[in-house]
């Protein structure tokens, strides 16, 4: 029979944040597969845990995955843990679990502490709806399609951000959502954990005279619909109906949907619409 991959939160600050279920299964599997075992070890060496432990990370996603999958199918039971929170989330694990479930092997999540979800329960911002975007990509243009995205997201906002790109990062976000509310949270769990709500505006201001320290959530809050909307009309008024019509064939609607969104859009009704298209 097939072994079970075990994906185990680790503690994203404070050692005890770690369940008892966590410290046994780590301490009964076969095999740990962790993101950096030099860090690692000093989780396991607290709790007193010998199971062995292996390398698997950014670099070796794919190669070691097949390794552990073939582990796993030998009888072995692997657990999974990250350098701190729940391995899989905006993580190399991602590629793990899916070769498992496609290799017919038994995945299991051993739950605990998650920086996105703390960093949001404690923000003061709204919580029932919210997009995680993890770390922004480093390759420019890419962080820039992602803040464009973003733009129009009426969701709360999850970001990661280390202390070095701080700064710059408030900077662009400021640049691509105009001065929104944010609450910057540091240091989850740890010692120095800190809130602070303030504007973007405020956040850059801020930490341009003061360092960053320690690791940073950032929970920004989403545009208002109301005002999404009013950007909406702003921007089809300035559109021809043919012209309106069109931005809603691009989306792949069909005429009859695109002609029917139009009179929505303009508070005007569907025969309006098809008069001044056959004008």
């Amino acid at each position: 029979m097939y072994g079970t991959l075990y994906l185990v939160a680790t503690p994203i600050g404070n050692l005890e944040d770690i369940t008892y279920r966590a410290v046994r299964i780590l301490g009964e599997v076969d095999l740990i597969a962790a993101e950096d075992t030099r860090n690692s070890i000093k989780l396991l060496n607290h709790f007193d845990i010998k199971a062995p432990m292996t390398s698997y990370h950014e670099f070796n996603k794919i190669e070691k995955a097949h390794e552990l999958i073939a582990e796993l199918q030998s009888g072995k039971n692997v657990a999974l843990i990250t350098d701190a929170g729940m391995p899989g989330i905006s993580d190399p694990g991602e590629e793990l679990v899916a070769l498992a479930h496609a290799a017919g092997v038994t995945v299991s999540v051993v739950p605990g502490a998650c920086a996105c979800v703390s960093a949001l329960a404690i923000s003061g911002q709204k919580t029932r709806r919210f997009a995680f975007e993890a770390f922004l990509p480093s390759d420019k243009k890419k962080r820039d399609l992602v803040l464009e995205e973003l733009k129009k997201e009426t969701r709360t906002i999850v970001i990661y951000e280390a202390p070095h790109h701080l700064a710059k990062t408030l900077g662009a976000l400021l640049e691509a959502l105009g001065d929104r509310q944010v609450s910057v949270v540091k240091e989850l769990t740890k010692k120095f954990e800190q809130v602070m709500r303030t504007s973007l505006s405020g956040a850059v201001q801020y930490y341009g005279t003061n360092e960053p320290k320690g690791e940073y959530v950032l929970v920004i809050e989403g545009k208002s619909r109301k005002e999404l909307k009013e950007e909406s009309i702003a921007e089809w008024e300035q559109m021809s109906v043919e012209e309106h019509m069109q931005l809603y064939l691009d989306k792949g609607l069909d005429r009859k949907e695109a002609m029917k969104a139009v009179a929505a859009d303009r508070g005007v009704g569907k025969r309006e619409i098809y008069s001044q298209l056959i004008k």
